[in-house]
């Protein structure tokens, strides 16, 4: 059956060429489009969509408003459509905050190209929102804001980004051999400095809000890869930084993974972990995209793999595709403890499912267990 699509954008432009784009896909029928909340809610009273597509600034009714009613009164997926603005980037944070399961940017010139040049990615979070199980969503209060100081990170990059998703639509299928080489096959010497590994994508954004504000600041050094476009992660890692005990931060090249910290790769870099002496760094590297992204889990998992070994544990949480699994693994044959979220706890239960098909995953476990076993791996 087909995935009924509304699409809601005060462009006309906008509406016109993501109807062309998405209808192109064949699972894909757009039932509908709206230039605001208003018009589309009549639409939807006749007709109820699968997902919605959400413009964040609109005339009327702002689409963060109509985020929060469908959350509270009849939840829907939700993919928000946002300009890369500085109140853009804040506004998208509080949206993902409130239960909207993915972001495609654009620009603020050219949209009729980049959408065009983004459909590999516009009809895989359309998917993967339904896929999505909305009873695992955690709308935010209201009240929660990101800091002001995180959106002035957020900049204009229409050409940059278009050049990205491009190249994501067009790009082979690469491993992290594209980044790196495979572990080696000797053992690792344990040491007291360890490190955790989390990779997530789709429903990670409030995943990773529970774990990390469930966590005291003696927690063990945490590096994660949350699928997230570029310049967003600023503004994730500073509302989690506000929200948390521990230090989180978007990471920089060569900062110091330590205990109470945790370093979350930026949109369009690769974060790998590496090792000098007992102490463990994180590299941020520009590359191709691996399992068609960057960041990409299984790079981050690889170099954990062959720096850490035992000295590790790994999570791969909810989210769509296998990027990760086999990196996991990976991690797994090295020595270190591997967990997957659960099904039942997971928004997409892409991701964990492939790494268990693999085999390299040591036990599953419901998310929120995950703050825990985190916490004590710092004590063993």
């Amino acid at each position: 059956m087909a995935i009924k699509v509304m699409i809601v954008d005060d462009s006309a432009v906008v509406r016109q060429v993501m109807q062309e784009t998405l209808s192109k896909a064949a699972d894909i029928q757009i039932i509908g489009t709206a230039p605001d909340p208003i018009f589309a809610r009549q639409k939807m009273e006749r007709e109820w969509p699968d997902v919605i597509v959400l413009d964040i600034e609109m005339p009327r009714m702002d689409g963060l408003t109509f985020l929060r009613q469908l959350m509270a009164e009849r939840p829907t997926p939700v993919v928000i459509c946002s300009s890369l603005t500085e109140k853009g980037a804040e506004t998208t944070m509080q949206a993902l905050a409130s239960g909207a399961l993915g972001i495609i940017t654009k620009p603020s010139i050219g949209v009729r190209d980049f959408i065009q040049d983004s459909a590999s990615d516009l009809i895989q979070a359309v998917r993967a929102a339904a896929a999505a199980r909305l009873g695992r969503i955690r709308a935010a209060p209201t009240a929660n804001q990101v800091p002001t100081s995180a959106a002035n990170l957020a900049a204009k990059r229409a050409s940059s980004e278009a050049a990205l998703h491009g190249e994501r639509m067009n790009a082979p299928k690469l491993t992290a051999d594209a980044i790196l080489d495979a572990p080696g096959s000797g053992a690792m010497i344990q040491t007291t400095e360890r490190i955790v590994a989390i990779g997530t994508s789709t429903g990670g954004t409030q995943a990773l809000e529970e774990i990390l504000t469930a966590m005291g600041s003696h927690s063990p050094a945490i590096a994660i890869v949350q699928h997230m476009p570029e310049k967003f992660t600023s503004s994730f890692a500073a509302r989690l930084n506000g929200l948390s005990k521990l230090e989180v931060k978007e990471a920089q090249n060569n900062d110091r993974m330590r205990p109470g910290r945790a370093l979350i790769a930026p949109g369009g870099k690769h974060m790998l972990v590496k090792r000098s002496g007992a102490q463990y760094y994180v590299e941020v590297i520009d590359g191709p995209l691996v399992s068609r992204h960057r960041p990409s889990v299984d790079v981050l998992f690889r170099s954990v793999a062959k720096s850490a070994g035992r000295n590790a544990v790994g999570f791969i949480m909810t989210g769509m595709g296998d990027d990760g699994a086999h990196g996991l693994k990976e991690m797994h044959d090295a020595g270190a403890r591997t967990f997957a979220q659960d099904e039942n706890t997971c928004v997409v239960f892409g991701m964990p499912k492939e790494a268990i098909k693999l085999g390299g995953v040591d036990d599953i476990v419901p998310l929120d267990r995950i703050a825990g076993l985190i916490t004590g791996y710092a004590t063993k």
